[in-house]
């Protein structure tokens, strides 16, 4: 179905509030056949209405294993309500409430110029890289490592996957995501030396005369929330906080990951404020802000701050004006389609990273 726009400013020039129990009257009326899942980067209102809150892929599990969910409406980015169409059973379909909101990041490294760096690095003289993509790519490049003997790893998992993928070949290509990818390498114990990057917008990669001897070939690619923070964010906390702990996301440039107390994923984020700190703590997180927001709320007997101001755009297009219009158009709402041969080979990468050891 084709988007009436002019319906949707309607909805969400609307209150919040009547939104809200709206959708939740039509929540109520479809039972067990809808399955909402948030991303933790939502603004509040929108995670109080999901059956699941949580990151990009284990939010497609907890769909999948639903018992239910013939109708599956991810709020999150594009490329994470394509991982639950690949993920979900044969009888569950995936709506997306903004076909627009797409990942940055994840756009930043197209199959042709995925296709283009293969085929050269393939050629290197002693043996090709393993292709490590992060979860956070589209379902073409999610493919694409399936099919040439890759995998995925999320920002939990990949120095395990690193492991796995040294022991196949002595070098490993590893997209989009320069920072984590980076950032994986160094903790794995790779010297900087060794280390090369991809850049898609120059035909030769723009490093040719490294790439034989480098052991991680990254993609010059970032997520623009994350490529905001700056050691000067954390040397501004130590100065006037100097008893709070600072924590960042695997995806922040090399540097602020140095200077951070802590780094772990969006999951190792919230787990940390829940179980690592107490009442009157103080934490500065460096990651989007909806999650700083909504950790602060859950927990206002602690002091939860931003390092810094980040906003996802693209997950901030997903509104209750959007989440309502789509489920009032639900029999008729346009599904999130994956070829079948995307599927089977992104399918073959996600298996390999679920055999990994936890």
């Amino acid at each position: 179905m084709s988007f009436d726009l002019e319906r949707i400013r309607k909805l969400e020039a609307q209150d919040d509030n009547i939104l809200f129990d709206r959708i939740q009257k039509i929540r109520k009326d479809y039972g067990k056949d809808l399955c909402v899942l948030a991303h933790l980067y939502q603004r509040k209102k929108i995670t109080e209405l999901a059956d699941f809150v949580g990151d990009s892929f284990g939010l497609s599990q907890s769909a999948a294993h639903f018992s239910g969910g013939k109708y599956i409406v991810f709020a999150g980015v594009r490329f994470m309500a394509e991982s639950a169409a690949i993920l979900c059973r044969p009888d569950q379909e995936v709506l997306h409430p903004d076909p627009e909101a797409g990942c940055p990041m994840a756009d930043m490294a197209s199959i042709e110029e995925v296709h283009r760096a293969w085929n050269f690095l393939k050629g290197l003289e002693d043996q090709a890289p393993i292709p490590v993509t992060y979860m956070n790519s589209t379902a073409d490049i999610k493919a694409f490592c399936g099919e040439h003997g890759g995998t995925i790893c999320t920002s939990s998992n990949a120095t395990k996957t690193f492991e796995w993928a040294f022991q196949k070949s002595k070098r490993i290509f590893f997209l989009p995501d320069e920072h984590l990818g980076r950032n994986t390498a160094l903790k794995f114990g790779i010297d900087p030396n060794d280390i090369a990057v991809w850049d898609p917008e120059k035909l030769d990669g723009g490093e040719p005369e490294n790439y034989q001897e480098a052991r991680v070939i990254l993609w010059r690619g970032y997520c623009p929330v994350h490529q905001k923070f700056t050691v000067r964010d954390i040397q501004h906390v130590r100065k006037f906080y100097p008893n709070a702990k600072v924590i960042v996301h695997p995806e922040c440039p090399t540097d602020v990951v140095k200077a951070a107390d802590f780094v772990g994923s969006t999951d190792f984020i919230r787990k940390y404020v829940a179980q690592e700190t107490k009442a009157r703590d103080q934490v500065f997180i460096g990651t989007e802000i909806n999650l700083v927001q909504n950790l602060a709320a859950q927990y206002p007997d602690r002091m939860i701050q931003k390092l810094h101001r980040s906003l996802c755009l693209t997950m901030y297009q997903i509104t209750l004006g959007r989440l309502l219009y789509t489920l009032e158009n639900i029999e008729t709402f346009d599904r999130v389609q994956v070829l079948p041969s995307v599927k089977r080979y992104a399918k073959v990468a996600l298996d390999r990273m679920l055999s990994l050891p936890s």
